[in-house]
């Protein structure tokens, strides 16, 4: 009979909880619709390319809106000017390179000058120095403790440039394919994390970040490791940081969105406002395959 009333107690319990669901349509403002960039220019052989796009409402989940028609070009702190243009009105704006030339170098600044729909955007950006990745090791291990399945965790080395404080983003690709997640966004200061540079600046990075490269099941035998350092400005590490919190911010002690950084300016101070950023990045990578050669012993 106990048994009895227990179950009945308890579908009354679940009865009355559902009872209670009211399910809320959230009505929000939709504002003015706004220019966003997105562009990396790197020192790297090869076009170069700045995507423009509309910003849309926050719950409109189709493809953006390209920004076409716009006029857009870099200069450089030499006087050298870059011209972009969108051969296929779809919002991708490109440069083609001339010969062996690329578009960016070591210690130069770049500005960007975009002209859209009456308004001039533009936004700045220093490409810093970066030190080159050593080598790619590989050490087997479990998926977890209680895991049957083993395989192999990558782990690449580079040591942080002695003097000043340096700011990196490391992606990687297996086999080709990027692995772009937003757990995959890593940063780091001087080859550790951020606020620690007078401890790890000039020294190799640390092991959170050398072990970032890998994804969320080990790599196989003779997988391709690609590993890939970028160098960024203060600002543009604030605005990956910001970006990977913004779109891993979920479950129960989520926080309300916010605005991700821009550097994007319009040079009317009364004009409509822009989105996204400018950014440019030195690049330096290294490539391993999981074969024996690469395979250490490692206790930890």
């Amino acid at each position: 009979m106990n048994a009895i009333r227990f179950v009945f107690f308890i579908a009354i319990a679940i009865l009355t909880l559902n009872s209670c669901t009211t399910v809320i349509d959230a009505k929000l403002d939709t504002g003015p619709i706004q220019l966003s960039v997105d562009g990396t220019l790197t020192d790297q052989p090869g076009q170069q390319t700045i995507r423009l796009t509309q910003t849309a409402a926050y719950f409109d989940n189709s493809q953006p809106t390209p920004a076409t028609s716009a006029t857009v070009s870099v200069s450089d702190d030499t006087g050298k000017t870059y011209l972009f243009s969108d051969p296929d009105n779809d919002g991708y704006y490109v440069w083609q390179p001339t010969g062996k030339d690329t578009l960016g170098h070591i210690g130069r600044t770049y500005q960007l000058t975009v002209a859209y729909q009456g308004d001039t955007y533009r936004a700045s950006s220093k490409m810093n120095r970066l030190p080159p990745i050593d080598s790619i090791i590989f050490v087997k291990r479990k998926l977890n403790p209680l895991s049957k399945n083993e395989g192999y965790r990558a782990e690449f080395y580079a040591v942080d440039i002695p003097g000043g404080v340096d700011y990196y983003r490391i992606r990687f690709f297996r086999n080709g394919e990027l692995q772009n997640k937003p757990a995959n966004i890593t940063t780091s200061q001087d080859g550790g994390f951020r606020g620690a540079n007078t401890v790890t600046d000039g020294l190799t990075f640390i092991a959170p970040i050398r072990r970032s490269v890998n994804p969320d099941s080990l790599y196989a035998m003779n997988d391709v490791v690609k590993v890939e350092l970028q160098s960024l400005t203060a600002d543009a590490f604030d605005f990956w940081q910001a970006l990977r919190t913004q779109i891993t911010n979920g479950g129960l002690f989520a926080t309300p969105s916010v605005n991700v950084p821009t550097n994007i300016i319009n040079t009317n101070a009364t004009g409509r406002k822009a989105t996204g950023f400018f950014i440019t990045s030195a690049i330096r990578s290294k490539t391993a395959a999981v074969v024996d050669a690469n395979i250490r012993v490692r206790a930890d």
